[in-house]
């Protein structure tokens, strides 16, 4: 049996990171399986409808690397277009479809008319609410006559219910075991909206079964709907996929991830300097980590390590601290070129024409989490602002000393090689000699040196500044310190 999967997320904003965790988990499974992994736009709920989000989560994966073999296609000049041999793979394309079934299971007394107003809806739910019952349509509209219903029909809007049936519904999740659930805690669900529109209920089952999928891997949200789909695959004579529910993403409160307690889109995390394969990795973890003494994984190893018998049942909270911790690890090793075009973008206003700008990223990406650290981290390389004099003088010495060692490391710097300034490891040897020579203490050499080329009583090491900073500029540097001084 080939593997088909899909996610089938509703075109209503940015792609959730939520919805991230699912795509990924149905990525990892349907590659690993040599399977199919098929994008499904669900839009019958078309109050919700969002103009351009269905274009915005395709680029997202795009940028995200996460293609998929069936489904809608974003072309390079914007417009839509799809691939796969079961399309349309567009719910609202699809409305011809549903309606047979609809009457299928009218015909065989499996669904039913209902013309119950939103206004008798609300009443009824408040009262079985205050009786302390759960909110389930009351089958008002069951017993109905035929004529009845016809006649209504001409001046009433209606929608179709679908009839659940006495017992109860078992089904194997592959993430949680074995699920029972009575069907008198299931709600005759609507099927088919006033508008012509199917409910997601009636639309998932159908689709999923006309497209083949074996597999449904989506969020424990969806774990009580599960039942209806189960039972209206029953009323067809289908047989159900496979369901596996996976964990919630949680905020460190382990409450659901809500926008009102930060970002939640993957837009956002790329946006505040997230590499992608840092996020891929990251949410790609979240509730499920192959190894217990790893956490580090490159994407075609998630692949070849997925397995849904390992997936957590509890929620995973979204550790942002881990997150940074993560992209460092990240960052820390991009070799030059992958560094400068994904700094870029996040640091305008670097001129990266300046070979001091490309030396200082090397020294940067050893202290970065995010590539929005490097607009403010590297601007003091190229461009030195005023100080206090004060600053340059070690808190065990005085002004006398600070500068007889500038003085002293001048003429080092001005008298070193080619050589020494192609290697931070020979500048360091230079100024230690000079300080192990003359029996001098660390700080009051290193000290002022470090804070006459960076102005800044924080900064990268003196050795590190003299590498990235080049002869040149170094000179400079100390000079203006010692004028400081004088």
């Amino acid at each position: 049996m080939s593997i088909r999967v899909r996610i089938a997320p509703s075109p209503t904003g940015y792609m959730h990171i939520g919805t991230l965790h699912t795509v990924l988990f149905n990525y990892f499974f349907a590659r690993q399986q040599g399977g199919a992994f098929i994008i499904r736009i669900e839009d019958t709920d078309q109050k919700r409808f969002v103009d351009g989000a269905l274009e915005s989560l395709l680029k997202t994966l795009q940028t995200l690397g996460l293609e998929h073999d069936e489904g809608p296609v974003l072309r390079a000049d914007g417009t839509l277009s799809e691939k796969g041999s079961f399309g349309p793979y567009i719910q609202s394309s699809r409305l011809d479809i549903y309606k047979p079934y609809v009457e299928q299971l009218l015909a065989k007394g499996d669904a039913y008319v209902c013309f119950c107003t939103a206004e008798r809806l609300e009443e009824m739910r408040a009262a079985q609410t205050a009786a302390k019952q759960t909110p389930k349509y009351d089958r008002h509209c069951l017993s109905l006559t035929r004529e009845e219903i016809e006649s209504r029909k001409k001046t009433e809007s209606f929608v179709i219910r679908m009839k659940v049936p006495e017992g109860s519904t078992t089904f194997d999740d592959a993430v949680r075991g074995p699920v029972t659930i009575k069907h008198s805690e299931v709600d005759d669900q609507v099927l088919l909206k006033s508008d012509g529109f199917p409910t997601y209920h009636l639309a998932v089952v159908i689709d999923d079964h006309l497209m083949e999928i074996t597999h449904v891997l989506r969020g424990e949200e969806w774990l009580p709907s599960t039942p209806k789909q189960v039972i209206l695959c029953q009323m067809f004579g289908w047989e159900s996929p496979v369901f596996a529910h996976i964990p919630l993403l949680l905020n460190a409160d382990k409450k659901k991830l809500s926008k009102r307690q930060g970002d939640v889109a993957a837009e956002d995390f790329l946006s505040k300097g997230y590499l992608v394969d840092t996020l891929i990795n990251f949410v790609g973890t979240l509730g499920f980590n192959p190894k217990s003494d790893e956490e580090i994984y490159s994407k075609a190893e998630l692949v070849e390590l997925f397995d849904l018998s390992k997936v957590n049942r509890s929620g995973a909270v979204m550790n942002i601290e881990k997150l940074d911790w993560m992209n460092h690890q990240y960052i820390s090793k991009l070799d030059e070129q992958s560094l400068y075009e994904a700094v870029k973008p996040f640091a305008p206003d670097i001129d990266f024409s300046n070979p001091i700008a490309l030396r200082a990223l090397q020294i940067e990406k050893t202290r970065a989490n995010r590539l929005t650290d490097f607009a403010v981290s590297l601007t003091p390389y190229l461009s030195i602002g005023d100080y206090p004099a004060s600053i340059l003088v070690w808190k065990k010495a005085d002004v006398a000393d600070a500068k007889k060692n500038l003085e002293n490391i001048r003429s080092i710097v001005s008298g070193a090689g080619e050589e020494a300034f192609a290697d931070i490891g020979l500048l360091e040897g230079l100024i230690k000699e000079y300080i192990s020579t003359n029996a001098l203490q660390n700080g009051n050499v290193l000290w002022p040196l470090r804070v006459a080329l960076s102005g800044a009583e924080k900064s990268a090491s003196p050795f590190e500044l003299l590498w990235v900073l080049g002869r040149g500029e170094s000179l400079k540097r100390i000079e203006n310190a010692l004028n400081l001084l004088a």
